[in-house]
């Protein structure tokens, strides 16, 4: 599943389009955050498909390398460690990866010249070489390289980034989160993964009064950011009386919105938490002076709510 941070940033996403006057009615927003969601699941099974595509091309032109008039020693006798790399033979073969790709129509027919630039950079690369000529032979080495592989060939490539951003323009900020899905994905993987064994979900499905459903998470944070708004904008007026709210950058509101949500909302989240993930999400998404400003004021507003007893966390420690 994905971090509790890039679900945080997807709510913001969404809250910056409602606020901007796109949807008025909070069930269609909610609706629309949740496809956007399930295009980074999307997302993410099409940069699998990628990476099992550039290794299906490999194959392909290691047997047709066999075929030449004058094949060298190499050639005629190739090492077949990475088309056989046990993870990669997993994939291939899984139920669930297969299926997403007929649900997302998923093919690569059309973009051979980028499959064939990934191939190039891969077998000209020293990483491959040493993989080949390890002498081990171990299912934690194959994790290892194929996670290598992935972050190096296929979450750097500036073409397939490109590639994506075309298809959707929303994919421009998803492309990082769904890598990232993939490597923890990688790194989760065992040898006992099986072709009818799922990949881990983007969103848990716990049940409704699960505090830890992702989905329920998602969910309130949005809806009550929401609600909450008109209380929210007179919590930070009282607190910037030198700025006129309208002046702030709405970036900016909006996170600090969101946190006052989570602050007075989620009982299991401690304070600490709440204020380092808005800090670090406005690094992403506001200005260089974002930092501090958001920082002061929450520290102000973390103070005022406590004093009015409105933050209560049920845990202890989580009021640090």
């Amino acid at each position: 599943m994905l971090g509790r941070r890039h679900y945080r940033i997807k709510v913001l996403q969404a809250l910056y389009a409602y606020f901007q006057g796109g949807e008025a009615r909070i069930e269609v927003a909610e609706k629309n955050l949740l496809n956007s969601l399930d295009k980074v699941h999307e997302l993410y099974f099409l940069q699998f498909s990628f990476l099992l595509e550039v290794l299906h091309f490999y194959r392909f032109r290691m047997e047709e390398s066999k075929t030449k008039f004058y094949p060298t020693p190499d050639e005629v006798n190739p090492s077949y460690k990475l088309v056989e790399n046990r993870l990669v033979l997993q994939l291939q073969e899984n139920r669930q990866m297969m299926d997403e790709s007929l649900k997302y129509k998923i093919s690569w027919t059309e973009e051979q010249e980028m499959v064939r630039k990934v191939y190039q950079k891969l077998k000209a690369s020293k990483d491959l070489a040493d993989y080949l000529d390890s002498g081990e032979s171990s299912y934690r080495e194959d994790q290892d390289f194929l996670e290598k592989l992935f972050r190096k060939f296929i979450a750097k490539s500036a073409d397939l980034q490109f590639y994506f951003e075309e298809r959707n323009i929303f994919w421009e900020d998803d492309f990082e989160v769904a890598a990232v899905f993939i490597i923890k994905t990688i790194k989760l993987m065992t040898e006992s993964f099986g072709e009818r064994d799922s990949l881990p979900a983007l969103l848990t499905k716990g049940l409704e009064e699960d505090p830890d459903d992702d989905r329920k998470f998602i969910l309130t944070l949005f809806r009550k950011t929401i609600m909450n708004s008109d209380e929210s904008d007179k919590l930070i007026d009282e607190r910037t009386r030198n700025w006129e709210l309208e002046r702030i950058a709405l970036t900016d509101v909006l996170l600090i919105k969101m946190a006052l949500t989570e602050l007075t909302n989620f009982s299991q989240i401690p304070v600490k938490v709440t204020l380092n993930e808005y800090i670090e999400i406005s690094k992403q998404f506001s200005s260089q002076k974002s930092k501090s400003f958001i920082n002061g004021i929450l520290d102000k507003l973390v103070s005022d709510l406590t004093e009015q007893k409105k933050i209560k966390k049920t845990g202890r420690g989580l009021m640090t």
